[in-house]
């Protein structure tokens, strides 16, 4: 993962700085000139570096900035409602923001680990593809080369695939028999009685 412009330790003094900057500069321009979006700029940058926690801490401070600068400029309201409503929506703003964005950077990270873990599934799969000719007698299956290999072979050597080998109930009764051991099963007769 890429590391940080700023160390996490070094993230609150950032946004802290940054929102006093605009803070005063609110106080400066007075009531006229309104800057609140870029009080974005420090709750977008708690909600990713820092979490939600922290982006709902930023948005309320930055709230409190604006209507401090704004009453500091001297801007009067016909009623104290719309001060206190003005300060609600930015707060609201501010937000919605920090939640948006510490979202966006919770599903990118979760993203990025999935992504990780197949490209990691992916390059451990080895799929055979296409038609195999293979012999109808013996099964050996012929490769790219023109070479005849054992099945076994091939799949191991094209696959993740591993063999273990054991018989099939069919095919141990024919060795059985091949071998004149039939006698000695304990399989019942069909008179009920067993060898």
């Amino acid at each position: 993962m890429k590391t940080p412009l700023l160390p996490r330790w070094a993230v609150w003094p950032a946004v802290l700085a940054i929102t006093l900057v605009f803070g005063w500069t609110d106080w400066l321009t007075g009531h006229e000139l309104n800057f609140f979006v870029f009080y974005f700029l420090p709750v977008s940058l708690a909600g990713w570096h820092l979490g939600l926690n922290a982006s709902v801490f930023m948005a309320v401070t930055c709230a409190l900035v604006w209507f401090g600068a704004d009453v500091r400029s001297g801007h009067t309201y016909s009623s104290h409602f719309y001060a206190v409503w003005n300060t609600t929506i930015r707060l609201c703003s501010f937000l919605a923001i920090g939640w948006s964005v510490q979202k966006i950077h919770t599903l990118l990270i979760a993203e990025k680990e999935k992504s990780e873990a197949l490209r990691r599934s992916l390059s451990e799969i080895r799929v055979l593809q296409g038609l195999l000719p293979i012999c109808a007698q013996c099964k050996k299956i012929r490769d790219a080369e023109g070479t005849w290999q054992h099945l076994e072979v091939y799949i191991g050597e094209h696959s993740n695939a591993r063999f273990s080998h054991g018989y099939c109930p069919e095919c141990a009764r024919k060795v059985l028999e091949e071998a004149g051991i039939t006698g000695r099963t304990s399989e019942p007769r069909p008179g009920g009685h067993r060898r």
